[in-house]
C-alpha cells in the first residue's frame, strides 16, 4: 500500500462533503427535468416552471454556501480543499446557466422553439444525469472502471452539445428572418452550452481525483 494511501485509510472518515455533492448534483438533475418542460409549456405553464427552476437554483446556493463554510473550519478534508472548492464552483455554475437559460424563456416572451433547441437540452439533462453517478461513485475511488466511464460520458455530450449548439446557430441564421429573434434565441442557445461545458469542468475534477487516488 502506498505511502499516501495508508494517511489517507488513517484519517477520520468525514462524509460531509460527499453528501454536500450529491445533495447538489441531485439538485441539478431537478433543474435539468424541469427545463425540459419548457420548450412545450404554455405562457403559464412556463411561468410556473421558470419559478420552480429559481427554487432549485436558490437551493443550490444553499448547498454551495455550506460547503464553503464547511471548508473553513474544517482542518482534514477526504480530498484536496482546491477540489472540493473547484468542483462547488463547477456545480453551482451549471445551476447558474440553467437558472438563466430558464429565465429568458421568459423575459424574451418565447412561446415556440426550435427542435434543435430540445435536443440540446436533452443533452444537457444527459450529461447531468451522468455527473449525478459520477459524484456517487467518489466514495469508491478505489473501483474507478465504473467513474471513467462515466467522465468518458460526459465529454461525449459535451462533443455532441458543442456541436448542436454550432447547428443550432447556423441555422438559426439560415432560416430565421427576425434579427431580434435570433439574437434571443442564439442567448439561450449559449446558456444552455455553457452549462454542458460546466459540466465537462465538474468531470475534469473528478478525472484529477481518479489520477490522485492511482
Amino acid at each position: 500500500m502506498k505511502f499516501d494511501k495508508i494517511i489517507q485509510f488513517l484519517l477520520p472518515k468525514d462524509d460531509k462533503f460527499y453528501n454536500y455533492f450529491e445533495q447538489s448534483t441531485k439538485n441539478l438533475l431537478k433543474a435539468a427535468e424541469l427545463i425540459k418542460q419548457l420548450p412545450n409549456t404554455t405562457e403559464t405553464q412556463k411561468q410556473l416552471v421558470v419559478r420552480q427552476i429559481e427554487d432549485v437554483e436558490h437551493r443550490g446556493d444553499a448547498i454551495t454556501h455550506e460547503i464553503f463554510a464547511e471548508l473553513n473550519k474544517t482542518f482534514i478534508t477526504p480530498i484536496d480543499r482546491e477540489d472540493i472548492h473547484i468542483l462547488a464552483s463547477a456545480l453551482d455554475d451549471i445551476l447558474d446557466n440553467i437558472n438563466g437559460s430558464a429565465a429568458r424563456f421568459l423575459l424574451y416572451k418565447i412561446t415556440d422553439c426550435p427542435p434543435i433547441m430540445s435536443k440540446l437540452i436533452d443533452i444537457l439533462y444527459a450529461s447531468i444525469n451522468e455527473l449525478h453517478r459520477g459524484i456517487g461513485l467518489v466514495r469508491e475511488l478505489d473501483k474507478p472502471d465504473l467513474l471513467r466511464e462515466v467522465l468518458k460520458k460526459v465529454n461525449e455530450y459535451e462533443n455532441e452539445a458543442d456541436a448542436m449548439f454550432e447547428m443550432a446557430v447556423a441555422d438559426l441564421f439560415e432560416n430565421e428572418k427576425d434579427p431580434i429573434k435570433i439574437i434571443k434565441l442564439k442567448e439561450i442557445y449559449v446558456g444552455l452550452e455553457t452549462a454542458t461545458d460546466k459540466c465537462e469542468d465538474a468531470a475534469n475534477v473528478l478525472e484529477g481525483l481518479l489520477i490522485k487516488h492511482a
